[in-house]
């Protein structure tokens, strides 16, 4: 029967129902779906923000690998994450780790005064794949919840020191927003009669009487800073407080003030991940012996020997022993036996044996090339 006008009308709605629940349920990173007045925006170190010239799929996986090395540097609290060997590689899969993505338009004031506009993509990605993507290359993981330092700062504009409370927190707006892209938050103290005196202590630099006075705030954890005038613009000098301890002293300077005020949240960032990053245990490098069986020739060692070499998580191979269909092998790791086992998984090349060993030199792991 020859579908007519009138019935291909009456079955649209169900068509286009069909479609909708086809598109929903295919594999991928998904447009989310989104109700009128609800802005999307990044929340959480898994998820992040980046600007884009357009909607194109090109350049939306060009977005989605600088949103990655964001999220890594988030989670990680390491700014040079994306850089590590083999980390790089993966930034070109971006998408595959990404669950799901919004398109926001903001809207600004250019240098002239007319209206400005730009397309930023809010990203999504799956917390268990970042994880297993750091576990494979040793990364660090800064876990949460992460601790909420009080910032104490004193702001000189040339009428001398002045102390930024609560009810100033849009002068340190350019801070507060750092922190939140590097996954963590700031807190600013309330501002009270005492705390307001307190400036002098902060513009010479005591720490012990800071830290006394931030007894009555949680975690005991102060980042001190003054800004001030410079020569060229401004500079500020920090100081990272936990517990009492000193965990980095460090300075920043910038024409703009706000940019200036925004290093303090970087540098604090670095010294609380230097502090309270671990690398998971199974991922902890180390030397492991290794026999790989099913080779048939020299072509299976040639080709075994240039993929190891090839390979960004092992930094060293020494031959043990070989026989005709077997190698034995001594490797440097940088993350690990379980994960080594993770990447070279994924691509089929070795794949570990059914009863395999611990790679202690007594009981080597077993592989074998190709899967035989």
């Amino acid at each position: 029967m020859q579908a007519t006008p009138q019935g291909i009308a009456r079955a649209w709605p169900r068509l286009f129902g069909l479609w909708l629940l086809l598109a929903l349920l295919a594999p991928g990173a998904a447009l989310a779906q989104r109700t009128e007045g609800d802005r999307a925006a990044a929340q959480g170190p898994y998820q992040a923000e980046v600007s884009v010239r357009n909607q194109t799929d090109g350049e939306r996986d060009k977005a989605f690998a600088r949103a990655l090395a964001q999220v890594l540097a988030n989670v990680t609290g390491n700014r040079e994450a994306a850089l590590r060997d083999g980390v790089r590689d993966e930034l070109a899969k971006a998408k595959d780790y990404v669950d799901s993505y919004d398109y926001r338009q903001d809207e600004g004031v250019g240098p002239t005064g007319a209206p400005s506009f730009q397309t930023m993509l809010v990203v999504r990605f799956r917390p268990a794949d970042i994880d297993g993507l750091m576990d494979m290359f040793g990364l660090p993981s800064w876990p949460q919840p992460r601790p909420k330092p009080v910032l104490w700062l004193a702001i000189d504009d040339g009428s001398g020191p002045r102390l930024v409370g609560l009810g100033q927190v849009n002068a340190a707006r350019s801070i507060l927003d750092a922190a939140k892209a590097r996954g963590y938050a700031l807190g600013l103290p309330a501002g009270n009669a005492a705390e307001m005196a307190a400036v002098g202590a902060i513009w010479r630099g005591d720490v012990g009487a800071i830290s006394a006075l931030s007894r009555r705030y949680s975690p005991p954890i102060q980042l001190i800073g003054k800004l001030y005038r410079a020569a060229g613009g401004w500079a500020a000098d920090w100081t990272l407080v936990d517990n009492g301890k000193v965990l980095g002293s460090w300075q920043t300077s910038n024409p703009d003030a706000r940019r200036a005020m925004a290093g303090g949240a970087d540098g604090a960032a670095d010294a609380l991940a230097r502090r309270y990053a671990k690398v998971s245990p199974d991922a902890a490098p180390g030397q492991f012996r290794l026999r790989i069986e099913g080779l048939r020739g020299s072509d299976d060692y040639l080709h075994l020997a240039g993929y190891l070499d090839g390979l960004p998580v092992v930094r060293r191979v020494v031959p043990v022993s070989a026989s005709p269909d077997a190698l034995e092998l001594e490797v440097d790791l940088a993350s690990g036996l379980a994960n080594f086992s993770r990447y070279v998984g994924r691509a089929g090349v070795l794949v570990p044996a059914p009863a395999t060993g611990d790679g202690s030199a007594g009981a080597p792991a077993v592989f074998l090339l190709g899967g035989k």
